[in-house]
């Protein structure tokens, strides 16, 4: 059955790693505000450990899903479906609601760590959804994954550049985490109907 099964286009990956880095974008924007100003180190560091966890959760949802395909392979497209659309649901209710502002500072490499790992724990999932969708071996996950990284890396820095100059309601106004859960929810949507009409 898997054998029919074909990995995302170009652009669904591209899409994907767009959606993914919603989160990092929306962090990076609120901790350019604490920036102030230009700080090459920290916010270095900030765009490689959010790219990387980005893209070290996706394999680590991945290589454990794939210990256990035989289990689900009979409802994978279910499986993929319902997780994306999980996702995307979410992150397009939390989108509307109003965000306490907790005190923090982004240039402390211990709060970057934990930023990083908190905004790449949706992708842990989205990594279960590789396997579901043909990605069975560690070299067909490593353009994704190295796209993933792009993405995150670049948006971060954006993100940071934005939060510098344009401060904390660029990111209300900008809805990034609703247009992220609707781009999951496309792709997840995309996926439940290809392998039923198959």
């Amino acid at each position: 059955m898997w054998k029919y099964y074909t990995h995302m286009t170009h652009i669904e990956i591209w899409l994907m790693a767009l959606a993914l880095a919603m989160d990092c974008f929306a962090v990076a924007i609120a901790s350019g505000i604490f920036f102030k100003k230009v700080v090459w180190k920290p916010m270095l560091t900030m765009a490689f450990l959010f790219g990387f966890f980005q893209a070290l959760n996706p394999f680590l949802g991945w290589w454990g899903t794939d210990l256990c395909r035989a289990l689900i392979e009979s409802v994978d497209h279910w499986v993929a479906f319902a997780i994306l659309g999980f996702l995307g649901v979410r992150m397009i209710v939390e989108s509307f609601k109003e965000e306490e502002h907790k005190r923090f500072n982004p240039r402390r490499y211990k709060v970057i760590f934990t930023l990083a790992i908190a905004t790449s724990i949706d992708a842990l999932a989205v990594g279960i959804s590789f396997s579901c969708m043909g990605y069975h071996t560690v070299a067909s996950l490593c353009y994704p994954l190295a796209i993933i990284f792009l993405v995150s890396f670049v948006l971060t820095i954006v993100g940071l550049g934005l939060g510098l100059k344009f401060g904390n309601g660029f990111a209300k106004k900008l809805r990034a985490e609703m247009w992220g859960g609707i781009i999951l929810l496309l792709i997840g949507t995309r996926v439940l109907i290809e392998h039923l009409t198959a």
